[in-house]
């Protein structure tokens, strides 16, 4: 039961070597890693977001167990939390295991269930998986993908991630990123505000200013879930690796997509 990969060559180069060097290039650039209990990173295109991502990663001394969290963008499958229930995630690099006891352990929490289709064509999970690859060749792990959820119910499943985390010893990814087609300005404005929730460990002022000011943030469900986890697993702090926005790229500052890296500690 193989997740084949749906978005190499759009999202990411579809060649191997490229992609490692390219990534390798973002993993180095980044400050000497330490343990983390979990990060939040940007899932767009690697030419907008990668170098986000890649910053973030590199802070982090990744252990051999993971659980990634990402937003449910193509409507497909499970409405709450989709789980990916067995086999390997493939890209262009080679294929990470599913870790079978993280992935059980994650299947008997409140609202999961087993279910490939809406991973099939998801991009959120996907672009995490080449870092996760390169910066630990023996990684394996286990993947959520999310609805959209009550705060209540992003309480309850991250009271049982953080309790699959600690026992595997995992660390908890969630996939997001923020403000979409705003003024880079405004998308700044927006995303500080969401952000300074983020970095205060409040996973419910999070959820609450995000749907209250209407802050386009696609992952607001797996951050506020990696944020209740977090707490759960004893966290103190967090910090701001980096914010980028598309227009940064583009050119274009009418209409940017913003991004965040971010360690909780």
């Amino acid at each position: 039961m193989v997740r084949e990969p749906a978005v190499a060559g759009a999202f990411y180069d579809a060649r191997a070597a490229t992609l490692a060097a390219e990534v390798d290039g973002w993993l180095s650039a980044g400050a000497a890693p330490a343990p983390a209990l979990a990060v939040m990173v940007p899932h767009a295109g690697y030419v907008y977001s990668g170098a986000v991502a890649g910053a973030t990663f590199a802070r982090v001394a990744l252990p051999a167990r993971v659980i990634v969290l990402g937003p449910n963008h193509t409507g497909l499958g499970h409405a709450g939390a989709a789980l990916w229930p067995a086999g390997a995630w493939r890209t262009p690099l080679g294929s990470v295991p599913v870790d079978p006891e993280l992935t059980a352990a994650l299947a008997a929490a409140p609202g999961v269930a087993a279910d490939r289709l809406a991973h099939l064509r998801e991009h959120s999970l996907e672009v995490e998986v080449p870092f996760l690859q390169r910066a630990r060749p023996d990684v394996a792990l286990a993947a959520l993908c999310l609805g959209p959820l009550s705060f209540a119910a992003c309480e309850a499943l991250g009271t049982a991630v953080g309790a699959a985390a600690r026992a595997a010893g995992a660390l908890v990814v969630a996939s997001s990123d923020m403000s979409h087609y705003l003024p880079a300005a405004e998308a700044r404005r927006r995303d500080l505000r969401a952000l300074d929730r983020l970095l205060a460990l409040d996973a419910e002022g999070l959820y609450d200013v995000v749907r209250r000011e209407g802050i386009t943030m696609c992952g607001i469900v797996p951050a506020t879930v990696m944020l209740v986890a977090a707490r759960a697993l004893g966290a103190t702090g967090a910090e701001l690796v980096r914010y980028a926005h598309s227009g940064e790229v583009s050119g274009d500052d009418d209409a940017v997509v913003g991004y965040a890296g971010v360690v909780v500690r």
